[in-house]
């Protein structure tokens, strides 16, 4: 080996030693990696940022903004609710992700499946108070497997067909890879649906302050309108939506007498009811968007300010009272410049001894008191009759651009900016179509994976399906910067030849190899290349090796194409190799070493059933 080569292979064994230690966070492991690589000559200056042009770091990123869009439209939502049974186990609730990825992965791209998906495991182990990162590894590696059974499931399939059509003159047809890849899959779904528990419950290392802060229990005021949905559902029928974290106090009756009823669960819902709803600011969401219900909404004209909400500040036994609302005369335009602010009134706030009834606070500076919390304190008024204190701590929302100055004549000390989304309004089926029609496109082979995902991207903020203000905060930006760093690294591999002398050794060690033993070395070897080149560039270096192989062996080449093709499309042991186990890394909260926990025995489950499956499946002669 020359001293390049040496270089080489010694700088990414210490990286990968560094990922494992998990001591540094891992984007700076790669910014550190790629300037090694760069002192060392390993790496030209003029190519050292060409990573961040790459496709797989648009797509990852694209990915991200478009899986938000489709969280956020609550399409998902709704389909768990409707197609999900309550009470499943842990284990059933993965079984249907990883096969549902699994199967949608066989048709369409598997980061696309995957970008499908998340959102339904994040509301999935919302549901079921665990944490993400039990679904979502099993997730990506399901989707990598599900890959494996069509021609156009994963790029390391196409390549092979390309390269067996210039050896034999016969691509591989669509589902060739079928009884090959239909095995693997089934096993590997049994093995993650068994095998989870060697994952550790992660959480998001880096929590948003909106994560952070989080009052556990509001009380608003919505009105079943005449073109609700809700008209005519039960009690109960409704609050499914909120996953019991959401439920109907009362019910006060359309009509001037305004009298309450009980909402005993089978009570019906009529035109014009008024309901008190009691649950945390996200099933209610989930709850007021499924029943097609409006919050309460009148301006200072109509004699009242806003809708009561009543709550309960999660973590300090602090009691709290929101609202929500819009007034009759407010610009459409303002509603995705708004933000909310959690802010304790001051000693000389002009907010003491007021209420947003008294001040027409909502109307006459465009701020809106969503929450009052008070110490001790537990509210059963609405919050147009809440005398401001001294100390209160109370949630505004304004226009972003206002809030800073409003808040000083207010003279109230901010604390904390999170995102409500409590009653906003948003499209189920556009961000559906829009994925559909850019997985359609690529199917079609029209354009390119990253093309079309970033469109698809751009096509969600300009439609609003993600606001464009949130559109970064989506971006999980360590994981891009760790991809773009690591690309042009993992090519040195390549451009010092360090590739050919791996493929040389490979052809000596294996030539007194038998059939299945010399299958069993291409799988491995191109198994553990992957995650330095990606899967396509992988089989790029590795099926002429493989063909060759084969030829020296005196085989056909269909088997060992094939064990490439497996072997590149089955990176389960670093968050690199593939954009799938890039994009989960930051939604699961996981660490580097955690990859290989789960994956390093799935790993040995592929070749153990791949190898006699491709000999019974292709003959060798």
């Amino acid at each position: 080996m020359q001293i390049e080569q040496w270089l080489s292979v010694g700088l990414i064994v210490s990286m990968m030693v560094a990922f494992v230690w998990g001591r540094i966070r891992y984007d700076l492991i790669a910014a550190g990696t790629l300037v090694a690589a760069i002192a060392l000559g390993l790496v030209p200056a003029k190519a050292a940022f060409a990573g961040f042009a790459d496709d797989i770091v648009i797509i990852v990123g694209s990915a991200l903004i478009v899986s938000a869009a489709i969280s956020h439209s609550g399409v998902m939502e709704a389909a768990v609710r409707r197609y999900v049974p309550d009470g499943l186990s842990l284990r059933a609730q993965l079984t249907i992700l990883v096969a549902g990825v699994a199967v949608l992965s066989a048709f369409i791209k598997n980061i696309g499946a995957l970008a499908i998906m998340i959102p339904v495991a994040i509301q999935m182990a919302r549901k079921s108070g665990v944490s993400p990162s039990i679904f979502l590894m099993p997730m990506a590696f399901a989707s990598l497997l599900g890959g494996l059974m069509t021609l156009v499931g994963t790029s390391p399939n196409i390549i092979v067909s390309r390269v067996r059509e210039q050896l034999t003159g016969t691509p591989f047809r669509m589902f060739d890879y079928l009884p090959v890849g239909a095995a693997l899959t089934v096993a590997g779904l049994v093995f993650l649906v068994i095998g989870y528990r060697l994952l550790p419950a992660r959480a998001r290392e880096q929590q948003s302050l909106d994560e952070a802060l989080k009052i556990a229990n509001y009380t608003t005021e919505a009105r079943v309108d005449e073109a609700s949905a809700a008209v005519g559902m039960t009690v109960s029928a409704l609050q499914k939506a909120g996953d019991g974290a959401a439920m109907v106090t009362a019910i006060i009756g359309a009509g001037d007498d305004d009298r309450r009823r009980m909402p005993l669960p089978d009570s019906l819902l009529r035109a014009g009811d008024v309901l008190l709803i009691e649950g945390d600011h996200e099933a209610l969401d989930r709850l007021v968007s499924f029943g097609g219900l409006t919050l309460r909404q009148r301006s200072e004209a109509e004699t009242s300010v806003e809708a009561g909400v009543a709550g309960t500040a999660d973590g300090a036994a602090n009691d709290v009272s929101a609202v929500s609302g819009t007034p009759a005369k407010s610009a459409a335009g303002d509603a995705n410049d708004k933000a909310s602010v959690e802010a304790v009134v001051g000693e000389q706030s002009r907010l003491i001894g007021l209420s947003a009834r008294d001040v027409s606070l909502f109307h006459a500076s465009g701020l809106t008191i969503l929450a009052v919390s008070r110490r001790n304190k537990r509210f059963t008024e609405r919050l147009g009759e809440i005398k401001i204190h001294l100390g209160d701590v109370i949630v505004l929302q304004g226009r972003r651009d206002h809030l800073p100055s409003l808040l000083r004549d207010w003279n109230c000390l901010p604390l904390v900016e999170r995102e409500l989304r409590l009653g906003t309004a948003r499209s189920q089926l556009l961000p559906v179509a829009i994925l559909g029609v850019a997985m359609a496109v690529t199917a079609a082979g029209w354009v390119p994976v990253a093309v079309s995902f970033f469109a698809a991207a751009l096509l969600m903020v300009i439609t609003g399906a993600v606001p464009a203000r949130d559109v970064y905060r989506h971006l999980d930006v360590p994981i891009l910067v760790m991809l773009a760093a690591l690309i042009p690294v993992s090519q040195s591999l390549e451009t010092t030849g360090t590739t050919k002398l791996i493929a040389a050794g490979l052809s000596q060690l294996g030539s007194g190899l038998p059939a299945y033993g010399a299958l069993a070395l291409i799988m491995v070897a191109a198994m553990a290349v992957t995650p330095f080149l990606n899967n396509a560039a992988t089989v790029l270096v590795m099926a002429p090796i493989a063909a060759g192989f084969a030829t020296q062996l005196g085989f056909r080449p269909e088997a060992f194409l094939m064990a490439v093709a497996i072997g590149a499309g089955s990176d389960f042991l670093t968050p690199i190799g593939h954009q799938c186990n890039t994009l989960v890394m930051g939604p699961g909260g996981y660490r580097f070493g955690d990859y290989w926990r789960l994956g390093l025995p799935l790993s040995i489950t592929v070749i153990v059933v791949s190898v006699p499956a491709l000999l019974w499946t292709w003959p060798m002669h």
